[in-house]
């Protein structure tokens, strides 16, 4: 299969900087793009993890190893790679550790992104800008409904109110630099996007369920669950991927419109309980055992997050490819795989997603697509 084929061939030869490239999701971005026939740049710290999904992709790009709050570095890495396009992913991604470093938390989340987005400001070559966030930038209200782009922003830890800040440092300079030419000889059009819970293979961060129960399946010890009633919106990494490219392509082509902020989520049936996410995994993977302790005294964490993302499917013509449990066997296969065997199985993975996105009609995986019909029939209110 041609890979290169999907989102019109909008990536092919362009040069695309990914913030965040040696981390789980920049990773898998940079390998996807690379496949597009861009030329990928990457901005980030070295790998946090060993192994890295980075690290035994073995991608030959252009790299530069910059800590986000270093804004005199980043601003050198920006304007001297001339990107075309950016993909800001790089932050620090763990509620967890947002309790224990909060200041760090704050530090590159939300000035990390002022850094990069004054760098932008400086690189006249840039003409769009994904900023991704994460579902837990809504304020919480525990409901059964999925949160709305529109609804407001706020978190009560740290890591939640920083993703939150980022949100309105993006809105701000959206408004105030981005809309104009600000010296650039064109503007640039920016958005943000907000996505669930992602799993997959090659990620190897504490304190998250999947990497947790590999461990618990290589180690013998059972992970403890604290939470196991929390439902949250469960997805292949590659879902808000496809989105995020697809966004970006919009905004390549010009859809001003589209330079706002965006959910990508799973279908709502996807949202499930840790329990249920826990169940399915060692059905394929039996050695991942879990044991359940309710922690009364830990840090707070919301019962439940859903993502409502009619708007993408609506206006980008965006939905899911893969259902929960496809995603989970997946994930399981690919870990056994590798730690059994040495495979990597991630382009395996990225083809075997694109072949059921081409089933099943979306139409930013056919080849040479033709463009979407204009969005100007459909208002959406910028968050």
């Amino acid at each position: 299969m041609d890979l290169s084929d999907a989102f019109s061939r909008c990536y092919a030869g362009r040069r695309v900087l990914v913030t965040g490239h040696t981390g789980f999701k920049g990773s898998w971005l940079a390998m996807w793009l690379e496949c597009l026939g861009a030329q990928v740049i990457g901005l980030a710290l070295p790998a946090d993890s060993e192994p890295s999904h980075h690290a035994i992709l073995g991608l030959a790009q252009e790299e530069y190893l910059v800590d986000l709050r270093d804004a005199r570095a980043v601003r050198q890495a920006v304007t001297g790679s001339a990107p075309e396009v950016v993909f800001h992913l790089a932050a620090q991604p763990l509620v967890r550790r947002g309790y224990r470093e909060p200041a760090l938390t704050f530090e590159t989340n939300v000035q990390g992104t002022v850094n990069l987005l004054e760098a932008v400001r400086s690189t006249r070559s840039v003409r769009a800008v994904v900023v991704v966030t994460t579902d837990k930038c809504y304020q919480p209200n525990e409901g059964p409904w999925g949160y709305r782009e529109s609804d407001p922003l706020g978190g009560p830890d740290p890591y939640s109110a920083s993703k939150a800040c980022a949100e309105l440092v993006t809105a701000s300079y959206r408004a105030s630099f981005m809309n104009a030419d600000d010296g650039r000889g064109h503007r640039v059009l920016m958005a943000s996007a907000r996505a669930g819970n992602v799993i997959g293979g090659g990620d190897w961060a504490a304190d998250r369920l999947v990497p947790d129960l590999v461990r618990a399946a290589l180690s013998g010890v059972p992970v403890p669950i604290r939470y196991p009633h929390a439902v949250r919106p469960w997805q292949h990494v590659l879902e808000p991927l496809g989105g995020y490219l697809l966004l970006g392509q919009r905004l390549l082509e010009g859809a001003a419109d589209c330079a706002q902020a965006w959910n990508f989520g799973p279908a709502m049936g996807d949202a499930w309980p840790v329990s249920r996410v826990v169940e399915t995994f060692s059905r394929e993977w039996p050695q991942a055992a879990a044991r359940y302790q309710t922690d009364p005294s830990g840090p707070h964490e919301a019962t439940a997050l859903r993502l409502d993302c009619a708007k993408a499917e609506l206006a980008l013509d965006w939905q899911p490819v893969w259902r929960l449990d496809q995603a989970l066997m997946r994930t399981a296969r690919w870990y056994r795989g590798w730690h059994g065997a040495g495979e990597v199985s991630s382009m395996d993975d990225l083809t075997g997603y694109l072949t059921e996105a081409r089933r099943l009609g979306r139409a930013w995986a056919a080849p040479f697509a033709s463009a979407p019909a204009s969005l100007a029939a459909t208002v959406f209110e910028a968050a």
